[in-house]
C-alpha cells in the first residue's frame, strides 16, 4: 500500500487579482495582475501530497478542451496520477473567475460542482484505488468503492465540506465508512447540534476513534483516547488568501497517517501545511516541500 487515492471534480480558476472594483454592467475593468491555476478540493489535497514525495491517483472527467489538458499538466507534474472518467465532448470540469478586491472576492463558476458516475466510472475508481493506504473521501456517488475499499483495509478520510443540510442523517452511509472525518468549526458544529467546538467534539467521539476540529486561524482539536488537545496554528504564517487551507491541511493530517506517525504530529502536520497555504493568493500558490515540513515541524511541533 503505496499510494493516496481519490475520486472528485477538477477545479480550474482564473485570478484576477488586484481589482479595484467589480465591473457594473457594461464596464470593463482593468488589473495588472492575472494567474490560472488548479482550484480546491479533493484534487488540491492529492496535489500538496504529491508535492510532499507521496505517489496519488484522482478518479476526475477530463475533456479535449484547454482547461482540461492545463489541469492534466498540473496533475502529473505534481505527482498526481489521473484517471478520466469523461468520455463527452464538452468541457467537464468547474472554472471560476475569481474578481479579488483588496478586503472581499466575487466569484463566478460554470460547471456542475461533482461527479456523477456511472456503473462504469465507479468500477474503473475502484480498479484504480485498490491497495491504496489511504483514501479519500467526500459526497457523491463513490460510496460502493469506499466500502470495498474499507472491507480491504485502505484508510478512509471524509471531508464533507460545507452543506446546509449537513446532518448525521444525511452522512450516515459516508461517516459509518469513514476512520477520519474532518470538520473546521462551523461543520463540526453544526452537524453535532453543539454551541461550542469541544463539545462537538465530545459528540463526534461517539463515531471516531479520533477526533479533529478545525478551529479557523487559531489551530485544531485533537480527542483521543488519552483526552483532548489542542494544537495551536503556526505563528510564522502570515495570512493572505484562506483559499485551499482545508484542502492543505488534510494533506498534512494524511502525510502522517501514511507515515503511520502519532495522532498529534498528524494534526501539527495538517497546521503546517494548512497554514502555509493562506500565504499566497489561490488554491496551490502556498506550499511546502517535504524537507520543509519536517524542517517546521521539528523547530514549531508541540508549540
Amino acid at each position: 500500500m503505496s499510494f493516496i487515492a481519490g475520486a472528485g471534480a477538477t477545479n480550474v480558476d482564473l485570478l484576477y487579482q488586484n481589482m479595484p472594483k467589480i465591473p457594473d454592467v457594461g464596464e470593463e475593468v482593468f488589473t495588472d495582475k492575472f494567474s490560472l491555476q488548479l482550484g480546491g478540493g479533493l484534487p488540491a489535497t492529492l496535489i500538496n501530497l504529491g508535492r510532499l514525495g507521496i505517489k496519488t491517483k484522482i478518479a476526475t472527467e477530463l475533456g479535449n478542451d484547454m482547461f482540461s489538458s492545463f489541469a492534466k499538466e498540473r496533475f502529473i507534474e505534481n505527482n498526481v496520477t489521473p484517471l478520466n472518467l469523461y468520455h463527452g465532448d464538452g468541457i467537464p470540469l468547474n472554472i471560476t473567475s475569481a474578481v479579488i478586491l483588496e478586503n472581499d472576492r466575487s466569484f463566478i463558476t460554470y460547471g456542475k460542482g461533482s461527479i456523477d458516475p456511472d456503473e462504469s466510472g465507479i468500477e474503473e475508481f475502484y480498479d484504480l484505488a485498490k491497495g491504496a493506504k489511504i483514501c479519500l473521501m467526500n459526497p457523491g456517488g463513490f460510496t460502493p468503492v469506499y466500502k470495498r475499499l474499507k472491507a480491504e483495509g485502505t484508510v478512509m478520510v471524509l471531508d464533507t465540506g460545507w452543506d446546509d443540510e449537513l446532518s448525521f442523517e444525511k452522512y450516515s452511509d459516508l461517516l459509518e465508512i469513514a476512520d477520519y472525518y474532518t470538520p473546521n468549526q462551523k461543520e463540526a458544529l453544526k452537524i453535532t447540534g453543539c454551541s461550542n467546538a469541544e463539545d462537538a467534539a465530545r459528540a463526534l467521539k461517539k463515531y471516531f476513534e479520533r477526533v479533529i476540529v478545525k478551529v479557523d486561524k487559531d489551530g485544531c482539536i485533537g480527542l483521543d483516547d488519552s483526552g483532548m488537545f489542542f494544537c495551536k496554528s503556526i505563528g510564522i504564517f502570515k495570512n493572505k488568501d484562506s483559499t485551499g487551507a482545508g484542502d492543505a491541511f488534510l494533506a498534512g493530517l494524511c502525510y502522517g497517517l501514511f507515515y503511520d506517525y502519532p495522532f498529534r504530529d498528524c494534526i501539527e502536520f495538517g497546521n503546517i501545511t494548512g497554514g502555509k497555504a493562506v500565504t499566497e493568493v489561490g488554491a496551490l500558490s502556498g506550499y511546502v516541500t517535504e524537507s520543509e515540513l519536517l524542517e517546521i515541524k521539528k523547530e514549531y511541533g508541540g508549540v
